[in-house]
């Protein structure tokens, strides 16, 4: 049987965009590639918009369903971190923080 279930620590990551006036930002971290890679696995059959795959994400005490994006850049999927999860969690661009991810089918 496959676990879709994964736990990882990684650094939050800020992108910024230069195409808007106000130089809107998102949150982000990295998966590590080789979850990524089982994670790709796994759903290699499934047609969803930009390559996402929803996943139900934890850290700390924080839990909140979201979508999983491929970045090639990265060569592994990123998960957005909302600002209701920064906040409650105190992460800052820079911060490490321990991560849960389940994939959803």
């Amino acid at each position: 049987m496959i676990d879709l279930d994964f736990s990882f620590t990684t650094e939050l990551w800020e992108w910024k965009s230069n195409g808007e006036k106000r130089g809107g930002s998102w949150h982000f971290v990295t998966l590590p590639q080789d979850i990524s890679k089982d994670i790709k696995i796994f759903t290699r059959h499934r047609k969803t918009g930009f390559g996402s795959v929803r996943v139900k994400a934890v850290c700390g005490r924080t839990e909140w369903l979201t979508s999983i994006f491929p970045s090639k850049e990265q060569d592994a999927y990123i998960l957005p971190i909302k600002k209701s999860v920064r906040e409650a969690e105190g992460l800052s661009k820079g911060a490490s923080a321990d991560f849960e991810i389940s994939v959803l089918m």
